[in-house]
């Protein structure tokens, strides 16, 4: 598949649009990770997000063959109707993609499609060629972590993946792309890196063509951190990206999810207490299944659900006091002017700021990652920095502590938030109630903007 030359309609309220109605009215938008290799039980659990109490988008995740690129097995996968642990949408024809779709996705209910590919263009192709133009991903957040192809290779297939979205303005498409740079290793990765790496890869997107983005953050350790770091986010955004119409999105957490039920449950209400907090637009979840399997239909659902309770409760709760300002704005912000010093053209910035280490993720192993910079994890859950190698940070009394050292150490920090929460659902679980429970309602939310 080579390019895409006709499209169907698209719907009349994009992607990014339907949010944004969304958030005018005061509605999180919840969205699932679902992905199936089958069209009609990727179209069952389309409808299901549809039909969940809350205001849903839909997803379709790509599988691994596709996202890696290796079309032949993918093909195969699907001849020999082998399960796959997602959507293979360069391998079937647009026009089932078309079915899957049809009278589902709409101006009601738009659809994105996730994939974590680092050389996207035949993604890009098949999506538009099934009437979507909704995506996500980024030159650095789909190379580093999940991909060995180097960095100048990765962002020039995604300059060639935003041509392509920008170009289908001209038939009809309003195209949206999310980065997933706040994402990107999160739950050992000191916030400010994250937010610099979201908005820089905002920036590339839009001085590729893109006027309609997305701008992620993985919920970490420590609220209180969180709020600050969601805060500074919007203002970077709001400063840098004057002329696009864009949102924040909040991830659920990235890492090892808690065990228990319970443990799940509180931790996805707390994202989605801290979007509404933070104002950000839209929240992906995660499932009470997610530390043991890949979650079902109903689990998803279930899922939107309590997170959509859990926003609509936060949305009347009284404002709490100011966020405090620990330097995470400033720290995000130099991180953002260091890059943007380095060259016009964004990507080549972004190449050289890792090539000079002035960009740096900890625990990433990727060969154009330089590995210098070190993170520690407070008792409280705060994420640090203890070594920042060449990147150019503010200078900050917590520099020099001590960092993630060892097997144990490790395993520590990346289960500290599992451990919180599943003893959390305990302590809960064992307190005396002192009225019965309220049985969930079956009334319907008027989920739709």
């Amino acid at each position: 598949m080579t390019g895409a030359t006709a499209r169907p309609t698209a719907p009349a309220v994009p992607f990014g649009r339907f949010v944004a109605r969304a958030q005018d009215r005061g509605r999180l938008v919840v969205q699932p990770r679902m992905g199936m290799s089958r069209p009609d039980r990727m179209r069952d659990g389309l409808r299901a997000t549809r039909g969940a109490a809350a205001t849903t988008v839909g997803t379709i995740t790509v599988d691994s063959y596709t996202r890696t690129g290796d079309a032949v097995a993918a093909h195969e996968a699907v001849t020999l109707g082998v399960a796959l642990n997602g959507y293979p949408i360069t391998t079937h024809d647009p026009a089932v993609t078309r079915h899957v779709l049809r009278g589902v996705a709409d101006d009601g209910f738009p659809v994105q499609v996730r994939h974590g590919s680092a050389r996207p263009e035949r993604i890009v192709t098949a999506l538009l060629a099934a009437g979507l133009d909704a995506t996500e991903g980024g030159p650095v957040s789909y190379c580093l972590p999940y991909s060995r192809v180097p960095l100048n290779v990765a962002v020039a297939s995604w300059e060639r993946s935003c041509a392509l979205l920008a170009e289908a303005r001209h038939t009809g498409a309003h195209p949206h792309l999310e980065t997933f740079g706040g994402c990107m290793m999160g739950q050992l990765c000191p916030p400010g890196l994250l937010i610099a790496l979201s908005v820089l890869e905002a920036l590339f997107f839009r001085q590729h063509g893109l006027r309609s983005v997305s701008l992620s953050y993985a919920q970490q350790a420590n609220a209180r951190q969180d709020e600050e770091s969601v805060t500074a986010l919007s203002r970077l955004a709001a400063a840098l990206l004057p002329d696009v119409e864009w949102h924040i999105v909040v991830y659920a957490h990235m890492g090892m999810y808690p065990q228990s039920p319970g443990g799940a449950r509180l931790l996805l209400e707390e994202a989605a207490r801290l979007a509404v907090r933070t104002g950000a637009a839209r929240l992906i979840v995660k499932t009470t299944a997610e530390a043991h399997r890949i979650p079902t239909v109903t689990e998803n659902v279930r899922a939107l659900e309590t997170a959509a309770a859990a926003a609509r409760a936060e949305a009347s709760a009284p404002r709490t006091a100011d966020v405090t300002d620990t330097g995470i704005h400033a720290e995000a912000s130099a991180l953002v002017d260091a890059v943007l010093d380095l060259d016009r053209d964004i990507g080549r910035a972004l190449v050289t700021a890792f090539a000079r280490g002035y960009l740096d993720v900890p625990f990433c192993l990727h060969p154009d990652n330089a590995g210098r910079a070190r993170s520690g994890l407070d008792a409280d859950g705060r994420l640090y920095w203890s070594a920042a190698g060449a990147m150019p940070l503010p200078a900050r009394p917590d520099l020099g502590r001590a960092p993630i050292l060892g097997a144990d150490g490790l395993m520590a920090a990346l289960s500290y938030v599992q451990r919180t929460f599943d003893q959390r659902a305990r302590t809960e679980a064992a307190r005396p109630r002192s009225h019965p429970g309220h049985a969930p309602t079956t009334d319907r939310w008027d989920q739709r903007p």
